[in-house]
């Protein structure tokens, strides 16, 4: 496979399966920046990254036919939605056309021998790597990246490198640990070259590919082991996950957390509509934050980024001020609109945890106003019912809760299977307000009915939620 890398020159022909995947629609478009002709293909096709592509002028081709692959591309890159059963991956292994994974795409188009940040964990990772990103950009070090959301501070979800062959570039990554592809059964961020990296934090996901939390961990042990001894390994301090791991980095190792770590983020407040609060440094208070971003987790994003900027000796003055000028990422806390005093927000948390600390930093947002959290249970991990007591006591920090059923049934026994109908009943028993919905169309008419001026309303899922975004907000000023 290297010789195909070695011999593809900008005007060859890259073909995309899954393109419309937040890092395969970013991929498409730094590949198409850096000369290349690139078609994609896919069945799931919503924005932002559908917007993105068509911004790009890259077409979609609807469906893994095996008619995608006509005219013959020099190189397919093949997303990890994709089942070798698929008729378009069939006619592919059928054929002599050479294909790839992503990541490893990423690792020889993109990183190659320049300076690796790798922002890793179950959770932040979209943000933090946005951060990091920006933080870059205004260091005056004109990143690569490539990111799994659109950034609020850049125009797209990517930027290709500057290949100087006479100057090391750098390339800021979010580094997932879902596994490569079909054919490639190992965690995504191992592709990445990782010099610098950070890890937020380690729970058990993804329960469609790991069956513990013990092979979650080994998945990264496989991270840890490639930083080399003059890279860095930033970390949240107080996760007994990670540091059960920690014996197998051999590179400089530096704890960030709000209670331990070298460094602590500590008087945090919400003054005048920002999430402000210091940095310790081993006891020494060594700077103040800003962020428009609000909650605990954000915080700790905004931490972990600040902690590896400082130990790279980035100039202080720019890394602050790109602190307090980040304005976020699409789909995470965005507001949407605001139809009759409604507040709508969308946000992409699916794990548990992801969903109460989003919840919390609405309640800190908007004191005194109802929340109503409407989620999607669509993840792998959340159609499962590993979770669900997890789900209950997050969901239920709201003031009303509104599911859907799982996206589709996944392949566990029934008896496995997440029951949105079971949330709701715990919720009302327990004395919450839990309202079940057969689809998208009836959460649309319950909140049209019931939702007043000021209360605000988060919309939870990791995908397209069968196009409730744009329903919702017209069904709402309507009323």
């Amino acid at each position: 496979m290297s010789e195909v890398f070695k011999k593809l020159q900008p005007g060859a022909h890259i073909h995309l399966m899954g393109i419309c995947g937040t890092a395969m629609a970013s991929l498409a478009g730094m590949l198409k920046d850096l000369g290349f002709k690139v078609t994609g293909s896919d069945q799931n096709v919503y924005p932002p990254m559908s917007t993105q592509l068509q911004e790009l002028g890259i077409s979609i081709m609807e469906g893994y036919k095996k008619e995608n692959l006509e005219p013959r591309p020099d190189l397919v890159i093949v997303g990890n939605v994709i089942s070798k059963h698929f008729p378009e991956a069939e006619a592919l292994l059928a054929s002599d056309v050479p294909y790839t994974s992503l990541p490893a795409a990423l690792g020889k188009f993109a990183i190659g021998q320049g300076h690796s940040i790798v922002v890793a964990g179950t959770h932040g990772k979209t943000t933090t790597t946005s951060m990091m990103a920006w933080m870059a950009e205004s260091s005056h070090l004109h990143p690569g990246f490539l990111i799994g959301g659109i950034p609020a501070n850049f125009p797209r979800s990517f930027r290709a490198p500057n290949l100087n062959p006479n100057q090391k570039h750098w390339f800021i990554i979010e580094g997932d640990e879902y596994d490569t592809a079909f054919f490639d059964k190992v965690p995504k961020f191992i592709h990445y070259r990782p010099k610098y990296v950070i890890l937020t934090s380690i729970e058990f996901d993804h329960a469609d590919i790991y069956d513990d939390l013990e092979q979650v961990k080994e998945a990264f042990v496989m991270l840890l082991t490639r930083i080399p001894e003059d890279g860095i390994l930033v970390y949240k301090g107080d996760d007994k996950n990670i540091q059960s791991i920690l014996s197998h980095c051999r590179s400089r190792k530096v704890a960030f957390g709000l209670e331990s770590g070298d460094y602590r983020a500590v008087q945090r407040q919400v003054i005048q509509g920002r999430n402000q609060f210091a940095v310790e440094r081993k006891g020494e208070r060594i700077a103040d934050l800003a962020l428009k971003m609000y909650g605990q987790h954000n915080t700790l994003n905004a931490l972990a980024a600040f902690t590896l900027a400082t130990e790279l000796s980035w100039p202080e003055t720019e890394v602050l001020q790109a602190l307090a000028s980040f304005t976020g990422v699409k789909r995470r806390q965005e507001i949407i609109g605001e139809p009759r005093g409604i507040t709508v927000i969308e946000d992409f948390a699916h794990h548990p945890t992801s969903v109460g600390l989003t919840i919390d930093s609405l309640r800190e947002l908007y004191p005194g106003r109802k929340v109503i959290a409407v989620f999607e249970p669509r993840s792998a991990t959340s159609r499962r019912k590993i979770f669900q007591q997890d789900y209950i006591n997050a969901l239920k920090k709201a003031d009303q809760v509104v599911l859907p059923p799982a996206y589709h049934k996944s392949k566990s026994t029934e008896e496995n299977q997440f029951s949105s109908q079971e949330v709701i009943d715990s919720i009302n028993n327990d004395g919450g307000h839990g309202i079940y919905c057969v689809n998208a169309d009836a959460i649309v008419d319950e909140l049209r009915k019931s939702a007043q001026p000021n209360d605000v309303i988060l919309i939870m899922s990791n995908g397209g939620f069968d196009g409730i975004y744009s329903k919702l907000l017209p069904a709402l000023e309507q009323n």
